[in-house]
């Protein structure tokens, strides 16, 4: 009876072991594709189109997004986007801190490259087995697909309003224009509403976004000479409104 017992938990390994592997490799090579194609669909777009909030969409490359759109989004999520390795220890750390003299209200630290992580691969959520998985997938995307794809993809599948996933759809309905044609005002509008954007609206304008989207604007003037963000975010091509 021992013994099958012991033959029957060996066959359970070795099966564990193998699908394991099977999992390890899949994500690897769907990690590895997406540094040249973009998500077909993210758990939080399912979600969002599931549950009645909708899902508009259309993915655009690198070139089609306003240099004013990445300049904002890392001015206002990110400003040390381009010289860290995926997560910004400091400000963990001073997360951490408030959290614990304040359990009650939670402030995050996630980097951009957290936020995609979290967002073509996971779920929403707060569990520590989540937040384990999103610092693997962060460190994967950081030296797989490098910090121009990782700002690609997170203006790509991002929510910036209810429903609305992408800089290219909010452009559309928020400006009736391409999010190549966005100007520094419009772009940090829609950057203001990251933190909350089922809360804050870009149009008409909540009181939140009137008033941290003029701050964007002056952070992206600031950051704009930097030469690791310039390498990143391209040259401007002309001044816009």
């Amino acid at each position: 009876m021992k013994a099958k017992t012991k033959d029957f938990w060996r066959k359970v390994w070795r099966w564990t072991k193998k699908i394991f592997l099977i999992l390890f490799i899949s994500q690897l090579v769907y990690i590895v594709l997406l540094k040249w194609i973009n998500p077909p669909i993210t758990i939080t777009q399912f979600v969002s189109w599931i549950t009645g909030h909708g899902l508009k969409r259309d993915y655009v490359g690198r070139d089609q997004m306003s240099y004013h759109a990445k300049l904002a989004v890392i001015a206002s999520e990110d400003q040390l986007f381009t010289d860290h390795s995926g997560f910004d220890w400091k400000s963990i750390k001073k997360a951490m801190k408030y959290n614990e003299r304040k359990p009650g209200r939670v402030r995050g630290a996630s980097t951009i490259s957290q936020q995609v992580a979290k967002n073509v691969f996971l779920w929403q959520g707060r569990s520590k087995f989540r937040k384990a998985l999103e610092v693997y997938f962060t460190f994967m995307i950081e030296k797989i697909w490098g910090k121009k794809r990782i700002l690609e993809v997170y203006l790509n599948v991002i929510e910036m309003g209810d429903g609305i996933f992408g800089i290219e759809r909010a452009a559309n309905i928020y400006f009736s224009k391409s999010a190549k044609d966005l100007g520094p005002t419009e772009a940090a509008m829609i950057a203001a509403c990251l933190p909350n954007p089922k809360r804050y609206k870009v149009k008409p304008p909540s009181r939140y976004v009137s008033w941290r989207a003029p701050k964007i604007v002056r952070q992206m003037a600031f950051l704009q000479p930097d030469p690791d963000i310039q390498n990143v975010i391209g040259k401007e091509s002309g001044k816009k409104k």
